[in-house]
């Protein structure tokens, strides 16, 4: 995606995970944000080198530009940028675009051939336009916060996914949609609006709405009413402490454990009980000996140092001018001929100013300094 660039004026994680998909592909992104800083990189808590872990963890490849959308002087500085570039992406409420003069209608007549990627809460029309979200409310709506604790037990309280989900798969659902439109545009020059809204996404993405629609029942009562008896697995808790994971679901691990273990058919709380008297990794060896999927379950510092992991080469290190060296995840799907590669740490505020200004825009060195000068735009120094 070399050839490509995304105007990307995204906060928070659903767009900017989005957009850094895309520049992880190779993809130019340039990360618009206002002289004072997006919310994302100023948030509250720990910050390294400035900006929150969040920020350095979803805004890698990309470049930083450092303008004030709410001066003429920036909305001409971004038209100039959409008649030059391919995709913009935002996700502020429904209808702040147009109120800066930055609508579709309006980039689409600059450029006929501009994507443009509208992400929100509830998308760009409905009875809920108007009102804001993040990760868990779409999780809350769609379901998936019920279900998490209709796991743990189906008469106690909702309970929140970790992370923000909520953001992270509606994002990819956008990326994917953003290199969609890109492909239509290669074969008819035309572009398009995306609207991508996280409600619908993680709607997409629950499988017990079908369940319901075709039972009437809710996912546990579905079990409870059809049990499911074939396969077992679960988390067993180890001699040291620790835990495994593992599942065993087909027909075919079954008989390779039944054979492992010479029983004629398992005792599913007896090899819980075998496998809580060993330690965490002889109980994964046990289990993996046996033919059967298992897993540790591994803390974040425990990620970090597997070996799988390590050969697969899924974490890197990338320099950050305040932070330092940062290890970080690598793109984590391996292409034959064009891999997605992570060589860049986060930006710092307005780090590309002048690269974009005046390399691409040609603006002379007197309007650049005349436009720090207005507060239009601004760096780190």
């Amino acid at each position: 995606m070399e050839d490509i660039t995304v105007l990307d004026l995204t906060q928070f994680w659903f767009g900017p995970f989005c957009t850094m998909l895309l520049a992880e592909q190779g993809a130019e992104v340039i990360r618009i944000e206002p002289p004072w800083g997006g919310v994302d990189r100023i948030a509250d808590g720990a910050l390294f080198g400035g900006v929150s872990y969040t920020f350095h963890h979803h805004n890698l490849n990309k470049k930083g530009l450092a303008l004030n959308l709410k001066a003429a002087e920036g909305v001409d500085i971004f038209k100039s940028l959409v008649r030059r570039g391919d995709v913009v992406v935002q996700n502020f409420r429904p209808g702040t675009m147009e109120r800066l003069g930055l609508g579709y209608e309006v980039l689409r007549e600059l450029n006929l051939g501009i994507i443009y990627a509208a992400l929100s809460g509830f998308g760009q029309y409905g009875p809920y336009v108007r009102r804001g979200s993040f990760a868990n409310i779409a999780e809350a709506m769609s379901g998936h916060t019920r279900l998490t604790g209709d796991e743990a037990d189906p008469s106690g309280p909702p309970l929140e996914m970790a992370q923000a989900y909520g953001d992270l798969g509606p994002a990819l659902f956008a990326a994917m949609s953003i290199v969609s439109a890109i492909r239509h545009r290669d074969r008819t020059g035309e572009g398009q609006m995306i609207d991508v809204a996280q409600l619908d996404c993680m709607v997409a993405l629950n499988t017990a709405l079908t369940g319901y629609n075709l039972s009437g029942l809710r996912l546990w009562e579905l079990r409870e009413k059809y049990p499911m008896g074939r396969g077992f697995g679960g988390l067993v808790r180890t001699r040291d402490g620790g835990w495994v994971r593992y599942a065993s679901f087909s027909p075919r691990i079954i008989e390779e454990l039944k054979d492992h273990l010479g029983v004629d058919e398992i005792d599913e709380q007896a090899l819980n009980n075998r496998i809580s008297q060993m330690d965490r990794g002889e109980a994964v060896d046990f289990l993996v000996g046996a033919g059967v999927p298992a897993a540790p379950v591994y803390d974040v510092d425990e990620v970090v140092g597997d070996p799988q992991l390590e050969a697969r080469e899924m974490f890197v290190d990338v320099d950050h001018a305040r932070a330092g060296r940062v290890r970080v995840p690598n793109f984590p799907v391996k292409f034959s001929r064009t891999p997605g590669r992570v060589s860049r740490a986060a930006p710092l505020l307005g780090e590309h100013n002048e690269e974009i200004l005046v390399g691409v825009l040609e603006l002379s060195q007197e309007e650049v300094q005349e436009l720090v000068r207005k507060g239009v735009i601004s760096a780190e120094e």
